[in-house]
């Protein structure tokens, strides 16, 4: 036993001290593969990625690190498209003003719904969320601020802090990266924080958590409400992205998207949503004017990574011999 546990020692001190300045480089390809993405792809396709990117790591937070799986993260989605949507075309709002209004409303909507939610447990959490979420979307529909089945077109982007045209497809763009980017490092100091470390460990044994005084349920509520603000965050850049905001935001189908793009990249992984959302919306875009019905095509795909990526796409990676070398781990 002595004898193997030398080299396991040894293999682990070569790994870890090349770990940071490889995954340092990676991070750099990846950001400047981003900056000049627009000269090669079609710009609205990529803020649209990077927008679903950012709400399936807002909904992977809930699900990937607090263990609470919900069916209701279109309405903080939806909810904060029409509210940045009403307040920038009917109020005049600076886009960044409509922004931050649409994260506020989400966030409120996410403690009104998670502290109902949070009493329950397991199956009984997802389908009050569902319901919750239902509820919001008959709102939405009856109320007369957002014009119904029609939804609220034509929104402006306005002027960017006065000074950054938004109407600019490039200027545009790069607003929507910096936004993403932002997002991914909130919810990397959230997770990587004492708070986030104890949402894991209410993950892996909420008992136990209870047994050592933590308020299991303020943490919950607390995680809750992040994940719903940054869920408004993406909400409201894709309303400016689209110009609009309509129904099929906050329809169920959406929560069941957001669910899809997780589960298909890995979750419990900052970069697993991102991956997952990255290949529906991808899939969306380029299958939408062929023959080919996008809804099986995209369900043939989750069924074939369930049965081959059973961590998904991005955690089966981290759990690889290639991922431990470069220091990668999942926490899923």
């Amino acid at each position: 036993m002595a004898g193997k546990s030398e080299p396991i020692g040894a293999e682990q001190v070569a790994i870890h001290p090349k770990a940071g300045p490889i995954q340092l480089v990676l991070l750099a390809v990846i950001a400047a593969a981003l900056l000049v993405a627009p000269q090669f792809l079609y710009p609205i396709f990529l803020m649209k990625l990077l927008a679903f990117g950012l709400f399936a790591a807002a909904f992977n937070l809930l699900l990937g690190y607090t263990g609470l799986l919900s069916f209701g993260h279109a309405a903080f989605f939806g909810g904060s498209a029409y509210f940045t949507a009403h307040a920038v075309k009917v109020w005049g709002w600076p886009p960044e003003a409509g922004i931050l209004l649409g994260v506020l409303g989400a966030a409120a909507l996410g403690l009104v719904m998670g502290a109902i939610a949070i009493r329950r447990q397991g199956i009984y959490f997802a389908m009050i969320t569902l319901a919750l979420s239902q509820m919001f979307f008959f709102f939405c529909l009856q109320a007369e601020f957002t014009h119904g089945e029609d939804g609220i077109q034509s929104v402006p982007r306005g002027r960017l802090f006065g000074m950054f045209d938004l109407s600019d497809t490039m200027t545009m763009y790069y607003f929507v990266l910096a936004v993403f980017i932002v997002g991914l490092l909130v919810i990397w100091r959230f997770v990587n924080s004492p708070f986030g470390m104890i949402l894991k460990s209410i993950r892996e044994n909420e008992q136990r958590a209870i047994s050592l005084g933590y308020s299991v349920s303020r943490y919950k509520l607390g995680a809750f409400v992040m994940s719903a603000a940054l869920a408004g965050l993406a909400g409201g850049i894709k309303a400016l992205i689209f110009q609009f905001a309509t129904l099929t935001d906050v329809g169920w189908q959406m929560s069941g998207e957001v669910i899809l793009m997780t589960l298909l990249g890995g979750i419990g992984t900052l970069a697993g949503p991102v991956v997952g959302a990255g290949l529906v919306v991808t899939l969306q875009n380029y299958l939408a004017t062929s023959d080919f019905p996008v809804t099986i095509i995209t369900g043939v795909v989750f069924m074939v990574c369930v049965l081959v990526f059973r961590r998904g796409l991005i955690g089966e990676f981290f759990a690889s011999k290639l991922g431990r070398r470069l220091g990668f781990r999942s926490e899923s």
